[in-house]
This record gives C-alpha cells, sequence and structure tokens, in this order.
C-alpha cells in the first residue's frame, strides 16, 4: 500500500467520526459548554477543520476553503477569517457557533475534498519535500499531514466524548 493511500485512508476515518460526531445533534447541544472554560462540539469541529484547512491549503500551495469557497461568510464569525482557534480564550471560544450541524459538515466536507484532492497527486517522494523551516529539524510534507491527521482525530475524539456527555445529561 503507497503511503499517499494511508494519507487518504486516515483523513477518510477523520470525515466518519466528524459526521458521527455531529448527526442528529440540535444547536444546543452543539453550542453548549459543560463550563464557562470548555469547548463546544462546534467549536472542536470547527477548529479541527480550520486547522486541516489552514495545514493542508499552506503545505500544498492551495486557497484555504473557509475565504475562497464563502464558508467565512457563511458562519459569520466575529473572528478574523485567518483565526483557526488556536490560543482562543473562553470568550473566542463562546464565539463559534452554529445554528445547524449542517453548516459544520458542509464546511468539513469541502476541506475533505480539496485534501483528498491534493493527497491523490501525490508521489513518494513528495512527503520528504520540507513545507516548515521554522522548527528543528525541519517540517516534511510527510510529517506536517501525520501532524494534521493526529490533531484532527483527538479534536472528534473530544467532540464525540463531548455529545455523549452531553446527550447522557439530558437522559
Amino acid at each position: 500500500m503507497h503511503a499517499r493511500d494511508i494519507l487518504i485512508d486516515g483523513f477518510g476515518r477523520i470525515q466518519e467520526e466528524v459526521h458521527a460526531a455531529l448527526d442528529g445533534l440540535d444547536p444546543d447541544l452543539l453550542n453548549r459548554r459543560p463550563s464557562a472554560d470548555a469547548n463546544s462540539v462546534t467549536w472542536l469541529v470547527w477548529h479541527l477543520t480550520r486547522v486541516q484547512d489552514d495545514h493542508v491549503a499552506d503545505a500544498f500551495d492551495l486557497e484555504q476553503v473557509w475565504p475562497a469557497q464563502g464558508w467565512a461568510k457563511r458562519f459569520g464569525l466575529d473572528l478574523p477569517v485567518r483565526d483557526h482557534g488556536y490560543g482562543h480564550t473562553p470568550a473566542q471560544v463562546a464565539k463559534v457557533t452554529v445554528d445547524s450541524g449542517d453548516l459544520l459538515t458542509g464546511y468539513y466536507d469541502a476541506v475533505h475534498e480539496q485534501t483528498l484532492g491534493a493527497l491523490r497527486g501525490l508521489a513518494a517522494k513528495d512527503l520528504e519535500r520540507v513545507v516548515d523551516e521554522r522548527w528543528e529539524p525541519p517540517v516534511t510534507l510527510g510529517v506536517r499531514l501525520v501532524s494534521v491527521l493526529a490533531d484532527d482525530l483527538q479534536h472528534v475524539g473530544q467532540a464525540a466524548y463531548l455529545r455523549g456527555l452531553l446527550q447522557s445529561a439530558e437522559a
């Protein structure tokens, strides 16, 4: 199996888990934070999607889906257009809300399609290309993609766990 195929499979699993974490949740549960300092399901999925959008676009010299396809306007968040959630304060987390999970899945699916398009053209040697020289050692494309996979899987797992907590509190 080619590394490209493993990456495509990994990003496909994130998409499945994003849909599962959001499926059937009403806006109240999507946006609810268990405490003033905690994240919501909405914030977690928005953040993981923004990170994937930002990092994949940068690594492949693409436009981010968020501004290019109008998702920033559709969400209408009171945040800078390039914001992806790193270092958010509780007040900034509170700004990330939606009226429907469909908005989150729509944005994630658009980012997923761009990610798959970029991955389909990969050759094994491409994974060795340095994409960020600010680190020691410099970050290669392969390392960046695995980093995005790991971050996204962690956050979608948090969203699924939070979903379960919120639903059990309602029962």
